[in-house]
């Protein structure tokens, strides 16, 4: 019998701030893909734990082993990051990468810094094979594709550790804008952040979404 997906969506949006750094996606490098997709340039990020707003507020990001880890990011092409709960819940670090907007995939509550004015989506999305992934996507690649149109913008997408969900909806993102192949945007994406790792069920799911795109 098949299981049930879980998932559930909401979006808050505040007016955001621009930022002077223009980049042009090029050339993908695990695979060959369109020549529009993006660089391989890469940038790894790590918190400052002197800074009394981390560990951050929510629930979960004070859970062992979340709380005593350094809050990171990855820039999967120029203006598009990943991260792990504890940077997006940082306003030193968001600041530091100029972020725009923010996309959530997780549940719980995520306290975005109020300080920082940024567009936020949240999507409530469980990190189980059976979540429901596949119908979330076309929102949030909507979401990447409207933000990213704005050569000031920059975009972090985020889960609990940036591993599974939050690589999963950029993975969803390059195959619906650049032509990626699942398996390539997978083997991409993870050339920019050692951890990721989207979870089987999520793989699937990203195959279906390919199949949808191509009808």
């Amino acid at each position: 019998m098949t299981q049930p997906r879980l998932g559930r969506l909401s979006i808050s949006t505040h007016t955001s701030h621009s930022s002077s750094h223009i980049a042009a996606p090029l050339s993908a490098v695990p695979t060959p893909a369109p020549s529009t997709a993006p660089a391989a340039l890469s940038m790894s990020i790590s918190g400052v734990s002197a800074n009394p707003t981390w560990p951050p507020t929510s629930p979960i990001s004070r859970e062992t082993p979340y709380a005593h880890r350094a809050p990171n990011a990855s820039e999967i092409f120029p203006r598009l990051y990943v991260s792990d709960l504890a940077f997006a819940e940082n306003p030193t670090l968001l600041r530091s990468l100029g972020i725009t907007h923010v996309l959530s995939a997780m549940c719980g509550h995520v306290a975005v810094p109020r300080s920082i004015l940024v567009q936020h989506l949240q999507c409530d999305l469980e990190d189980l094979p059976f979540a429901e992934l596949v119908d979330r996507l076309p929102v949030t690649t909507m979401f990447l594709r409207d933000a990213l149109r704005d050569p000031s913008a920059r975009v972090l997408v985020h889960c609990v550790e940036g591993v599974s969900r939050s690589t999963s909806v950029v993975c969803a993102y390059l195959i619906a804008e650049y032509g990626y192949e699942p398996s390539q945007a997978i083997q991409y994406v993870k050339s920019r952040r050692r951890s990721a790792e989207p979870n089987f069920g999520f793989v699937q799911q990203l195959h279906e979404y390919a199949a949808k795109l191509r009808r």
